[in-house]
């Protein structure tokens, strides 16, 4: 990766190196977006750190092909740009990331309230036994058990839903990836206070109360949103 000189932004020398996963049912240039994508979320880019296609290629091992087609997709999400004289820059900071919180925070609200509203008998019932096993994996402090988790509990109340377009949107506003939430999750302290939370969205929407359940959820997520800020740029927003 070519560093940058003078007053450009400066990231450690070394950060994890990038890796496609085989396997997966993705076209390579997809496959080459997420690793890209997750490492910009991660903080593995600085902001405003330029972006060299041929050291990206090389340590992806493909062809600069899928490498350009990924780049115009996280260009068109507003990831990185392109400036005169520059090139290709990573776009991606505190105050884009602070955004897609809070619009994360909006969608997931209205899914929950929906949820309250349109959950049926088996519905409440997968996400009741989600919380409590999420609730046996945060006495074991089992991080990588309480991640699949918490996948799985926001996943059944977009089921329980019946959500498309909410869902569909909710999707681009993935903000952090299982590096960060190993991060949120290190303190046992902030593990019980997510259990608090998901287990007061769950009975919200079991009581039917679609009002309380969205109110919960947005508290919940814009919580981890200011954990994910602190891990990754160091500083938290109100």
């Amino acid at each position: 990766m070519q560093r940058r000189m003078g007053n450009q932004p400066t990231r450690q020398a070394t950060r994890p190196r990038m890796v496609l996963v085989p396997g997966a049912r993705l076209a390579l240039r997809d496959h080459v977006r997420h690793q890209l994508r997750t490492a910009i979320l991660s903080g593995n880019f600085a902001p405003g750190e330029r972006l060299n296609e041929r050291a990206l290629a090389e340590e992806l091992e493909v062809s600069t092909t899928p490498l350009k087609e990924a780049l115009r997709q996280l260009e068109a999400e507003g990831l990185i740009e392109v400036l005169p004289r520059r090139g290709l820059v990573v776009r991606y900071d505190a105050g884009f990331a602070e955004e897609m919180i809070l619009a994360r925070a909006a969608l997931e609200s209205a899914i929950a309230a929906l949820a309250a509203r349109r959950a049926d008998d088996g519905a409440i019932e997968r996400l009741g036994e989600t919380v409590a096993t999420m609730a046996e994996a945060t006495e074991k402090a089992d991080i990588a058990h309480l991640i699949r988790l918490n996948e799985c509990f926001h996943g059944e109340i977009h089921r329980a839903a019946q959500s498309v377009h909410l869902a569909r949107l909710v999707a681009q506003q993935q903000f952090y990836d299982d590096t960060a939430r190993r991060v949120i999750h290190r303190d046992h302290n902030d593990s019980r206070a997510a259990l608090e939370e998901h287990s007061g969205i769950c009975a919200a929407i079991v009581a039917r109360d679609a009002d309380r359940a969205s109110a919960l959820m947005g508290a919940h997520v814009q919580r981890s949103g200011r954990l994910y800020l602190s891990a990754v740029f160091g500083k938290e927003r109100s």
